[in-house]
């Protein structure tokens, strides 16, 4: 199993910033990607920017330009840097964690969610 603490949001006006942070603990060795979602009030959970082991980082087009994904493997930690944040940005971000594991001709996967944490984009 994976823990996901997440860390970070708050409230800001737009135009703000704000720094998202993500500490995995337990099976970390078999993390292939990590990510962050939002679900917004009456809306869909979904896909903010994710960051695979190997390869390269996505982002959701509503943030592109805007956010930045990055992953610490020392630290086991994945953040996401949220700059010119606007009212539409409101909502529970929620880091993710895909995870891998067994052999070649019997793989398991399975997803983690944290608990998320409320970004208020407000004036």
């Amino acid at each position: 199993q994976v823990q996901l603490v997440e860390s970070g949001g708050g409230f800001v006006e737009p135009g703000g910033s704000l720094r998202l942070s993500c500490s995995a603990s337990g099976r970390t060795r078999s993390i292939t990607v990590m990510g962050w979602y939002r679900q917004a009030p009456g809306k869909q959970r979904e896909l903010v920017a994710s960051i695979p082991s190997h390869g390269f980082a996505d982002y959701a087009d509503s943030v592109k330009g805007r956010f930045t994904i990055s992953r610490d493997y020392a630290e086991k930690t994945v953040s996401l840097q949220m700059n010119s944040l606007k009212p539409e940005d409101t909502a529970v971000y929620y880091c993710h964690a895909h995870i891998q594991y067994g052999p070649v001709e019997r793989q398991y996967d399975e997803d983690y969610w944290g608990i998320g944490t409320r970004v208020t984009v407000s004036s």
